[in-house]
C-alpha cells in the first residue's frame, strides 16, 4: 500500500469522455494540483450515495476554497455506471468520475478487497486522500464498508 509521500500508483482507468468511456492514465488524472481522492465500494450503494459522495457534493465549494482542483471519486464498475451515478448525485465539473473496472487500481493502492459476502466481489475499501500534485500527503481508511467517518468531507476538510 503507498504511503505517505508516495506517489500516486499509475494504473489504466476509465473515464467517460464526450466520445463515450475511454482509457486513462490514474497517475495523470491526479498527477497535478491539489485532487482529493474518494475510494467507494460502489456506485450506487447505500452508504455511497447517501451519505459519502453526497457529502462531498455539499461540501464543493468549501473544498475549492481550501485550495482542492478536483474531487476524484474512484470505484470499481464501469465508466458507464460511474458516469450515471455522478449525474445523479448532481456531482458537478470538479468532479472527476473514475471507473477502475478490474480493480488494478484498487490493487495498486492497497486497497482491494474481498466483498463477496455482500454479493460484489472485488472492490474498493472505503477511503479518502489529498494528493498535491500526485503525492498522497493525507490516506485516512475506513474500518468497515458502512462507516464514512475518516473519509467524509468534514474530515478531508480538516486535514486540508
Amino acid at each position: 500500500m503507498p504511503a505517505i509521500g508516495d506517489k500516486v500508483p499509475d494504473t489504466t482507468v476509465m473515464v467517460t469522455t464526450a466520445d463515450g468511456p475511454g482509457p486513462a492514465s490514474s497517475a495523470e488524472l491526479l498527477g497535478s494540483g491539489t485532487v482529493v481522492l474518494i475510494g467507494v465500494p460502489g456506485a450506487f450503494t447505500p452508504v455511497c450515495s447517501d451519505f459519502h459522495l453526497p457529502g462531498f457534493v455539499l461540501a464543493a465549494e468549501q473544498l475549492r476554497n481550501k485550495g482542492v482542483d478536483r474531487i476524484a471519486v474512484v470505484s470499481v464498475n464501469d465508466a458507464f455506471v460511474m458516469g450515471a451515478w455522478g449525474r445523479s448525485e448532481d456531482a458537478g465539473a470538479e468532479f472527476l468520475m473514475i471507473a477502475d473496472p478490474d480493480a488494478a487500481f484498487a490493487t495498486a493502492m492497497g486497497m482491494a478487497t474481498d466483498a463477496s459476502s455482500f454479493g460484489l466481489g472485488t472492490r474498493s475499501e472505503r477511503y479518502a486522500a489529498i494528493l498535491r500534485d500526485g503525492v498522497i500527503t493525507s490516506l485516512e481508511v475506513e474500518s468497515t464498508f458502512v462507516e464514512h467517518e475518516v473519509s467524509s468531507a468534514e474530515a478531508v476538510l480538516a486535514r486540508l
